[in-house]
């Protein structure tokens, strides 16, 4: 009779989460099906499109990051580009352009770039986003908020 019955096929949704270690430096493209926290450091590709990623207080990122949700407490100079949202915490530091739906970048953090809000997972017709703004405010639907923004934050 077999052991293995009990063990699950697959990790859980709110699963473990992969870590590489300070000491650690990569080169090249890094891609999964898991969330990672990183607290080495990397250069090239980051690639976790439905997964989190979490850049620890001690990693430096030379890299371009593709993921569900991007969280920075470190230092990245790349563009960052998240389908649900990116946060920049205190300490943290992004170089790059971000796109994502959602952004939060908290008081202290360093961030200079380009912000795109990209808002494709609801649909623009649903909201009158292809008639001007004065024929939407007209029939009662908001006004459009400016989809990019260039913000320059710097700890004091």
């Amino acid at each position: 009779m077999s052991t293995d019955i009990n063990r699950p096929i697959a990790p859980a949704v709110g699963g473990s989460t992969a870590r590489l270690g300070a000491s650690l430096h990569v080169k090249g493209e890094i891609s999964g099906n898991e969330d990672l926290h990183i607290d080495g450091s990397v250069e090239g590709l980051i690639q976790l499109d439905d997964r989190k990623l979490t850049v620890g207080s001690s990693a430096k990122l030379t890299a371009d990051v593709v993921a569900r949700e991007v969280v920075v407490y470190g230092s990245v100079k790349g563009n960052l580009r998240a389908r649900d949202r990116i946060e920049i915490k205190k300490d943290g530091s992004v170089i790059g352009d971000l796109t994502t739906a959602r952004i939060m970048i908290e008081d202290g953090a360093y961030f200079k770039g380009a912000i795109e809000i990209d808002r494709s997972a609801s649909s623009e017709a649903d909201h009158g986003f292809d008639k001007p703004a004065y024929t939407r405010a007209a029939a009662g639907t908001p006004a459009a908020i400016p989809a990019q923004a260039h913000i320059a934050k710097s700890a004091s």
